[in-house]
C-alpha cells in the first residue's frame, strides 16, 4: 500500500457557474445563426438579422462569427459534461489515467473537470447484517453466529485503490474475527467457574476492539459489532440441551436439599428451645431425618408429576369388600359356638 495515499479535496465548481456559462454559449450560437439566416426569423423577436439578409440575400459567415460560434459551441459542451449531482451520503473519487486527483463530498449541483473519471462511493453510516457464521468454541464444539456490523468509509482513496472490493475484504475480515474470538472461550459455562461468550457484552466488545484496526489500512471505520443470534450448530444443538436441564436440575436439586436441611436445623432449634429439653444425638437426627422425608417427599411428588402419597410404593392398595364378599360370609348369629376351641 501506498503510504502517501491520502483522500484530498478535489477541485468543484458550483453548478450555477455551469448553467450560467451553459446559457451565455446557446444564447451567442442563437444570435450568430439568427444573424446569418440559418434559423427562421419569428416577427414577434428582435429583429439581428444582418442587412444583406433581410434584402433576402443570404450572408455568409466571417472567420470572426465562426471562431465565436467555435468557442460557444465548446463552452457548452464542457458546461454540460462537467455537471455532477451529487447527493448526501454520497462521494465521488475522481481519477484521470488511473491516477487519483482527489475525492469530492459537496452535495448539490457541482461542475468538475470533464476529462477526470468519476466514481460513485457511499460515505453513509451503513449497517450490514451478516449471515450465519459457522465457527468453534475454544471446547471445539460447532456454533453459528449472526452479526450487526455497522460501518462507513472513511478515507474514499484508499477504499478504492488498496483493495478491489472494499466490502468484500470487509466480510472476510469479520469471519476472521468471529473464528478468532470464538475460539477463546467456550459458548457456555455449563457450571464451571469461568467467563463464556454468552456472559454479557464481551463478545461484542471484543470483535469491534480486533476488527477496527485490521481494517483502518483500508479507509473503514467500524463503531461496532454486536451479535444477533449465538446458539449451537443443528447437529449438537439438542444434546447441547439435554445437557443443559441436566445441569439445571443438578442445581435444582442442590439448592431444594440445602434449603431442606436449614429449615429442618432451624425447627429443631426451635423445638428445643419452646420446650426448654436439648435432645441427645440420637433423637435429634432422629428427627432431622423424619423433617427431611417430610420435607423433600412432596418435592419429588411434584416434580415427577405424581401426587402426594404417605403410603410406600411396595405397599398394595386398601380396598373395600364387594357386596358378594359380604354376603358369603355367615353371619354371627349362624356360626356354631364351639366353647372347647374358644
Amino acid at each position: 500500500m501506498d503510504p502517501t495515499l491520502r483522500e484530498n479535496r478535489a477541485a468543484a465548481l458550483p453548478g450555477w457557474v455551469a448553467l450560467m456559462m451553459l446559457l451565455a454559449g446557446t444564447a451567442t450560437m442563437v444570435a450568430i445563426l439568427g444573424a446569418t439566416g440559418r434559423i427562421p426569423y419569428w416577427d414577434a423577436l428582435p429583429d439581428i438579422r444582418s442587412p444583406a439578409v433581410r434584402a433576402g440575400s443570404p450572408d455568409a459567415p466571417t472567420a470572426g462569427m465562426l471562431t465565436v460560434f467555435v468557442v460557444a459551441g465548446l463552452l457548452v459542451l464542457l458546461s454540460v459534461t462537467g455537471l455532477l449531482v451529487n447527493s448526501s451520503g454520497q462521494a465521488r473519487v475522481l481519477t484521470r489515467w488511473g491516477r487519483y486527483r482527489g475525492t469530492v463530498r459537496r452535495t448539490g449541483l457541482l461542475w468538475v473537470n470533464p476529462l477526470l473519471r468519476r466514481r460513485r462511493v457511499d460515505v453513509g453510516l451503513r449497517h450490514w447484517r451478516s449471515e450465519n457464521v459457522h465457527v468453534v468454541d475454544r471446547t471445539g464444539l460447532p456454533i453459528v453466529v449472526k452479526l450487526l456490523l455497522v460501518w462507513r468509509v472513511k478515507d474514499t482513496a484508499r477504499a478504492h485503490f488498496t483493495v478491489a472490493d472494499h466490502e468484500g475484504y470487509l466480510r472476510e475480515q469479520v469471519h476472521a474475527a468471529v473464528t478468532r474470538t470464538a475460539s477463546a472461550l467456550p459458548c457456555d459455562s455449563n457450571g464451571v467457574p469461568g467467563p463464556a461468550l454468552r456472559d454479557g457484552d464481551w463478545f461484542g466488545d471484543e470483535l469491534t476492539c480486533w476488527l477496527a484496526p485490521q481494517v483502518t489500512p483500508v479507509g473503514l471505520e467500524v463503531f461496532s459489532v454486536q451479535p444477533l443470534a449465538l446458539d449451537y450448530a443443528p447437529e449438537v444443538a439438542e444434546s447441547m440441551r439435554r445437557r443443559q436441564l441436566a445441569d439445571l436440575e443438578a442445581s435444582l436439586r442442590t439448592v431444594v436439599l440445602d434449603d431442606a436441611i436449614e429449615t429442618a436445623s432451624l425447627a429443631v432449634q426451635r423445638l428445643e428451645h419452646t420446650t426448654a429439653q436439648e435432645l441427645d444425638s440420637t433423637a435429634r437426627n432422629a428427627l432431622m431425618e423424619h423433617l427431611l422425608v417430610a420435607f423433600l417427599a412432596p418435592t419429588a411428588d411434584v416434580r415427577t408429576g405424581a401426587p402426594f402419597n404417605t403410603r410406600t410404593r411396595s405397599s398394595p392398595p386398601i380396598t373395600r369388600p364387594t357386596k358378594a364378599a359380604t354376603s358369603s360370609v355367615p353371619a354371627p348369629a349362624d356360626r356354631p359356638e364351639n366353647n372347647e376351641e374358644r
